[in-house]
């Protein structure tokens, strides 16, 4: 049987005037050419920052509502998405937030499956549920098995939002936000793994990490919901909460065993400072006033008691995760329990 044969419609897929003599110029020059090619990638991922902004807004109320992100793609493109995926539960502490879907399942990740990518049956398309987003990766923008999984996202009510490189992406009728970074021609003819691929992994990078914050898995710059699971990661977490609150590490070392994790640890020291507005603004003093509720595991630095990790703890559950907000709560309970919870603000900080 005769296989079909697509004509691919794409600035991708144009031959590229600038790198025409690839293979005859010195090893040096060859690699200029391509780095110099590189070069263009973060301009054309800037012109699309506005919609990536939109994008996150909308993420960000579906998974506080119970949602999911999906990354769909092929080949190199499904490879990045479950690049990126995989990399936010030891970033963040989350498990399920965002889930990756590869044209050919797993055993594509490692080996190139490329005919996986003309499924048009809606492989892995039954995991979306209604309060989901959908984001579809694909280069060429025209990806069958991305279609088929933004089609059935339309059919679900699910918003939805294709990453591509080409301005005419087919595609783009079935998604809500297209983010088109147009790199144009590759400095290999066709070879969307250099240019596309990097825009689509500056676009990743970006979108997840700005939903991560708006989620509340940051204070300031800083990762206070990092998982340490090994030894680089544990002194991590230490340098963290020194920055975080100005403390010496073996102050926050006895915070971390007493609270557990991170954020507690941050939220407990910030606690018992006269004002936690911003991380690394120093230690402060915090009050020599002692409450039955407090605690005290400093280091002699007369920091004070404040309140437990348990109701550190508590105040955090009780505002979302969000580091400002517990702080703020714990404030305004000056018998050491939290006051409830005011309303997230409009943006989500």
């Amino acid at each position: 049987m005769k296989q079909p044969r697509i004509h691919v419609i794409s600035p991708t897929e144009e031959v590229n005037d600038r790198t025409l003599d690839l293979d005859l110029v010195p090893t040096l020059e060859l690699v200029r050419l391509i780095n110099a090619e590189d070069r263009t990638v973060p301009g054309a991922v800037a012109a699309v920052l506005p919609r990536i902004a939109d994008l996150v807004d909308v993420a960000a109320a579906r998974v506080a509502d119970g949602g999911r992100v999906h990354y769909f793609g092929a080949g190199t493109s499904g490879r990045l998405g479950v690049l990126d995926a995989a990399e936010l539960a030891p970033t963040f502490g989350v498990s399920d937030t965002v889930v990756a879907h590869q044209a050919g399942g797993a055993r594509a990740f490692v080996t190139a499956v490329e005919d996986a990518e003309d499924v048009v049956d809606g492989t892995d398309t039954g995991d979306i549920r209604s309060g989901d987003v959908v984001i579809g990766l694909a280069a060429s923008g025209r990806t069958p098995y991305v279609g088929a999984a933004l089609s059935a996202a339309r059919v679900l009510g699910v918003p939805t939002a294709l990453v591509t490189s080409n301005p005419a992406a087919p595609l783009a009728e079935f998604a809500d936000y297209v983010l088109v970074a147009d790199t144009g021609p590759e400095a290999l003819t066709g070879s969307t793994r250099l240019k596309a691929g990097s825009a689509q992994k500056l676009i990743l990078n970006t979108f997840s990490t700005a939903l991560m914050v708006r989620l509340g898995h940051t204070f300031g710059n800083l990762m206070v919901d990092l998982q340490a699971t090994n030894a680089k990661l544990r002194g991590r977490s230490l340098d963290v909460l020194g920055q975080a609150t100005g403390v010496p590490r073996a102050e926050a070392a006895a915070a971390l065993d007493a609270c557990g994790d991170i954020k507690t640890a941050v939220v407990y020291l910030l606690a018992r400072r006269p004002d936690p507005a911003r991380p690394g603004d120093g230690a402060g003093t915090g009050s020599a006033t002692e409450s039955e509720t407090g605690t005290d595991v400093g280091s002699g630095t007369g920091r004070g008691v404040g309140p437990s990790p348990e109701q550190c703890r508590t105040a955090l559950a009780d505002a979302g995760g969000y580091v400002r907000r517990a702080l703020t709560a714990l404030a305004a309970a000056p018998s050491g329990r939290p006051a409830p919870p005011a309303p997230p603000p409009a943006d989500r900080r």
